[in-house]
């Protein structure tokens, strides 16, 4: 089992053996042995690898059998295999440690992900999406309001949501699989937290609108009307909107993002949507925000990234209650044992334990 897991975390690295072998002071060949089981590496060179790879030395020993399937890329360019490798051998990293907390936490958690039943059972037009993101709300307890924590509350349906740092150069923003049973969506880790928001309610649309759409209606722009409705349901985007509008003031907009966190060309297409800006009016503001540069890059403080804690606590409580030692919450966490320690005496507070 060592050999596949040097090999992983290269991958999940991103190194080419000679890239490994140079920084931890070994030969190409030497690693390609170690991947394929033919030697061993001493204490030592573990040691140096588990620096290289940035892992504990745990990390080589743990068992897996993390198979991904129904892999969907949420791309923006074409990933080299490089970069998609990258991605996906982070993500079965992450779930790794997810499943080991599983297994010795209170039975009562986790519960696995299942849409609820009464959603609606075609979808016919775009138009139809409102509706079934409003009962997959009301199904979820969110009310009408802006979702505080939107990775949190996935967790707490059974999503396994994993932000990685590997989009390939801001290629990709997510993307959602299934993994020996559970739902996976993962999500770009420094992507704006508007975008992060976007991207994980995109990936939710497919899973809640799979198998319903009429096959005249493209899956991608459908999704798209999902985000747009799951974050911000029509009755609320037409409250603080109103009926009809002509004009969207840029700073109206950013007030919205930060309230709401959809960001300013989220609400001009959620107003087009719903019909508060006819197609003309929605024109205007896109020229407008392309002559600006804010179709790539919105103006003023960005909306802040989602702080999933939900894994850490689940370590914590895990901690607490004996079920593990400092040792083992130390390599689920991924920090070192002298990091936990000073946690645990509050030494480091805030986003210490947020992704």
């Amino acid at each position: 089992m060592l050999g596949p897991r040097i090999k992983q975390g290269r991958m999940a690295a991103g190194l080419s053996l000679r890239d490994l072998a140079q920084a931890a002071g070994v030969s190409a060949m030497a690693i390609s042995k170690y991947e394929r089981e033919q030697i061993r590496p001493s204490s030592e060179t573990l040691l140096r690898l588990a620096k290289v790879l940035g892992v504990r030395t745990e990390y080589f020993f743990r068992q897996s059998d993390i198979e991904l399937s129904e892999v969907e890329f949420r791309k923006h360019a074409k990933l080299s295999a490089k970069d998609e490798g990258k991605a996906l051998e982070d993500v079965r990293e992450q779930l790794e440690r997810w499943l080991e907390l599983e297994a010795v936490i209170p039975a009562s958690w986790p519960k696995a992900f299942a849409l609820p039943r009464g959603l609606p059972a075609g979808v016919a037009a775009y138009d139809d999406i409102e509706a079934l993101a409003e009962r997959l709300r009301t199904a979820w307890q969110l009310g009408t309001g802006s979702i505080r924590n939107l990775v949190d509350k996935m967790e707490e349906e059974g999503i396994k949501v994993i932000l990685t740092p590997h989009d390939g150069g801001k290629k990709f923003d997510g993307l959602v699989a299934k993994a020996n049973g559970h739902t996976v969506i993962v999500v770009g880790q420094g992507w704006p937290g508007d975008r992060q928001r976007f991207t994980l309610a995109h990936e939710l649309g497919h899973l809640a609108l799979n198998g319903r759409l009429a096959s005249s209606l493209d899956e991608e722009r459908a999704c798209n009307r999902f985000a747009g409705a799951f974050l911000v349901p029509r009755e609320e985007a037409t409250r603080v909107l109103g009926a009809s509008r002509t004009w969207l003031e840029p700073r109206e907009l950013y007030l919205l993002k930060h309230e709401w966190g959809l960001s300013m060309n989220g609400w001009i297409h959620r107003a087009e949507d719903l019909g508060i800006l006819n197609k003309a009016a929605a024109r205007r503001h896109w020229e407008h925000f392309a002559r600006q540069g804010w179709r790539e890059s919105e103006p003023g403080d960005p909306y802040p990234r989602e702080r999933p804690c939900r894994f850490a606590q689940l370590v914590y409580r895990a901690l607490a209650e004996d079920l593990i030692g400092e040792s083992k919450a130390a390599e689920l966490l991924g920090i070192p044992l002298a990091e936990l320690r000073a946690r645990r005496r509050m030494d480091a507070t805030d986003a210490a334990d947020r992704h």
